[in-house]
């Protein structure tokens, strides 16, 4: 079954604002939250299909590529989205402060209620900082995609404390401001009256609980300094400047938070006969004077490997030739680009007495005259500018 279009789920234009978006989104879940359907299993689905549209659209980056490349842009890891929240866990810890209830994601929260589910609380320590890396793929690996074994040096899990920052499992205790509740409350007064608000209580993240005795470590933190391996799958069509998003795979997070993000910016290495142009591939074909003028069959690179052309006899300066399919594919998988064999004609700067006589011969011959009023129907970079812009 296709995904449907994210601004469709939350019912907003693609024009929207960041705070639009937002409402949206808080409107929807609130149609389809399970506290108001207990036991509708279409109404979860739509609970979390509208988690994952508010996940791309709310971050910049993740609009951006959405916006570009569509559903496509999960296929080559341009969002985590993607169907990651399998359960309702997920979406309360990460989009509960949207509900007004601090994190906690009961029905009650999103009228200001005290209500809190032990299973919306949030994990006790931070999330953990993105990383980005550089990768350098060859034109090869662009047309293919590439597995790539890469060594990251970033924050890892603490291997003593196993990442909670507590000395042993007794040394975690409730937290001593919000009771253990994981929400501070505050009541104001008002000429309408007293109004009470809630937020994350700040000194346990809305976790309830509170460290009593430091891991000697890592101080409390939960996260060391270290090295991880890890095996990326690269798929085709990405080129020079194009970001990859892994998932969970950037520096751990303090106190047992979530693991940050690893953005991985794809450089292309130059390649030493072909130049990238969009999803084209171009090659400078240079031909002698003879070859132009009789015509012949010559053999140019391309990234698989050779290919033999046929010169047709008299071709001129300029003329771009070209390789159907021979370019780099579409990062969404539609279609490939082609190879451009742009012809150049050789001229000879030092010639021997004998050649330049043999020229000479030539100069006067009427076949070597220019046609009087002869145009080219379409200037050279009139024709390139439409190549490159198909």
């Amino acid at each position: 079954m296709a995904k449907r279009d994210y601004y469709e789920i939350l019912e907003v234009a693609k024009t929207a604002s960041a705070d639009e978006i937002k409402k949206a989104y808080r409107k929807v879940a609130l149609k389809y939250h399970p506290d108001r359907n207990q036991g509708d299993k279409a109404a979860e689905e739509k609970f979390k299909e509208a988690a994952e549209a508010y996940e791309v659209l709310s971050d910049p980056d993740k609009k951006a590529r959405y916006d570009q490349y569509g559903h496509a842009a999960a296929d080559m890891g341009g969002f985590g989205g993607g169907g990651q929240h399998a359960n309702m866990e997920d979406i309360f810890r990460n989009f509960g402060d949207i509900f007004g209830g601090g994190g906690g994601g009961g029905f009650e929260d999103f009228f200001g209620g005290g209500g809190r589910s032990n299973g919306g609380r949030r994990t006790r320590g931070r999330k953990g900082a993105s990383l980005r890396i550089k990768v350098k793929l060859d034109l090869r690996e662009v047309v293919n995609g590439a597995s790539k074994t890469i060594k990251v040096k970033k924050q890892v899990k603490c291997g003593t404390c196993d990442g909670s920052g507590a000395k042993d499992k007794s040394s975690v205790g409730r937290c001593s401001h919000c009771g253990g509740s994981g929400v501070v409350r505050k009541v104001t007064n008002t000429f309408l009256g007293q109004m009470q608000t809630q937020s994350t209580c700040p000194y346990c993240n809305g976790s309830g609980e509170t460290i009593t005795k430091k891991c000697t470590t890592c101080n409390g933190i939960g996260t060391q300094y270290g090295e991880e391996t890890l095996n990326i799958d690269i798929p085709a069509g990405l080129q020079d400047g194009m970001q990859l998003s892994v998932s969970g795979k950037g520096n751990a997070g303090e106190q047992g938070g979530p693991n940050g993000d690893l953005i991985i910016l794809i450089e292309v290495e130059k390649n030493a006969e072909l130049d990238i142009e969009g999803q084209n591939v171009v090659y400078h074909l240079f031909l002698n004077f003879a070859d132009a003028i009789t015509g012949c069959n010559v053999e140019v690179p391309t990234i698989e490997g050779k290919a033999k052309i046929k010169v047709a006899p008299g071709t001129q300066a300029g003329k771009i030739l070209r390789l159907s399919g021979k370019g780099l594919p579409s990062v969404n998988s539609y279609g490939k680009g082609d190879q451009l064999i742009i012809v150049n004609i050789y001229t000879p700067q030092n010639l021997s007495a004998e050649e330049k006589k043999i020229i000479e011969q030539l100069r006067e011959s009427p076949n070597f005259k220019p046609k009087a009023g002869l145009k080219t129907e379409r200037g050279f970079f009139d024709k390139m500018k439409d190549i490159f812009n198909d």
